[in-house]
């Protein structure tokens, strides 16, 4: 097939439908139009793909088809509303359904955590075996709070965001097997009561403390979701009740990639907290202080916020018009 020549044949046709998918209105008469163009343009691309694959054509063809496709289509909503709704509905309703397994995972954490505590202090032996006595004399009179201030507030910000985003999409991609969730809770866990049973044994609680809780709080919690829903999503193939295995994994795996991008918001609020007020020159009760608050918002916005949207029927799954897409798309 002589390229040239086609293409000289039926630029008129994809110029007009270039035209028609610029327009803010159509008429009848021009919608009509812009089907019956897209279904000739789309013809075009198959012959030129099949007999002259010139690769710019092809990509001209293909993105001019995409726009007169969305332009065919059309959009449910925008993309600001969209993420509204996900802010608004979605996330919280997730959160509150599953409330239980998070707040379960929160509960036994902080317990484990002060059983592991108690019993490093009443185990010295343990922390010397761990550290040397010059590395924990440098933890507690300089490392420690070092940690929160050594480098740039905004690029320390981020690290700690990458860090605990990274912590918390571990549980959710490894809850499928359960036991992995555990494990990474546990080490998270140890390391924050080895650290604390140093500053507490040394006299340096109340600094550890006031250090720890301004972005602990919520950045615990924010972890501890993650363990809670990873472990349902575990759950979901031992007993999935009602539905089929694949069912429920399918159900609870989509939930839990809502819980994973809401989380990528609240962590990011705790590393901003880490990084500006943890260090902040603010007395130590304005610190925590700002902590409390950012966990008391959390809360709220999962027992208001959550609880409404379950009460209209959103459980954190896709809306089951986005569903129908996947089995459409499937099909």
């Amino acid at each position: 097939m002589d390229l040239d020549a086609y293409v000289q044949a039926h630029h008129a046709d994809w110029e007009r439908l270039a035209a028609l998918t610029r327009q803010r209105t159509l008429s009848g008469a021009q919608s009509d139009e812009l089907i019956e163009c897209y279904q000739q343009v789309a013809t075009h691309l198959s012959v030129v793909r099949t007999s002259a694959p010139d690769p710019q054509l092809v990509a001209h063809l293909s993105a001019l088809l995409a726009r007169a496709r969305t332009r065919t289509v059309g959009t449910r909503t925008s993309t600001w509303r969209s993420v509204g709704r996900f802010v608004t509905e979605r996330f919280p309703a997730a959160l509150y359904r599953l409330r239980w397994w998070w707040i379960g995972s929160l509960v036994g954490n902080v317990v484990v955590a002060a059983v592991m505590t108690l019993w490093l202090l009443g185990h010295p032996n343990v922390e010397q075996s761990l550290l040397s006595p010059q590395q924990i004399d440098d933890l507690v009179s300089r490392d420690f709070e070092n940690y929160y201030s050594e480098h740039a507030a905004s690029h320390f910000a981020t690290q700690v965001w990458i860090n605990n985003a990274w912590v918390a999409a571990l549980c959710l991609a490894l809850g499928v097997l359960g036991l992995p969730v555990l494990w990474l809770l546990f080490n998270n866990l140890a390391n924050l009561a080895i650290i604390g049973s140093i500053m507490i044994r040394h006299e340096h609680g109340g600094h550890f403390f006031g250090l720890i809780l301004p972005h602990g709080l919520l950045e615990l919690t924010a972890v501890f979701v993650a363990g809670g829903v990873g472990l349902r999503l575990f759950w979901s193939w031992v007993e999935p009740g009602v539905l089929t295995r694949a069912q429920s994994m399918a159900r609870e795996g989509r939930t839990a990639g809502t819980v994973a991008l809401g989380l990528v918001g609240v962590l990011l609020v705790t590393g901003i907290i880490e990084a500006f007020v943890t260090p902040s020159p603010l007395p130590t009760w304005a610190r925590v202080g700002i902590g409390v608050v950012a966990e008391l918002l959390f809360f709220a916005y999962v027992f208001v916020l959550g609880r409404a949207a379950c009460l209209r029927g959103h459980t954190g799954d896709l809306g089951a018009d986005l569903l129908e897409d996947r089995v459409a798309t499937a099909a």
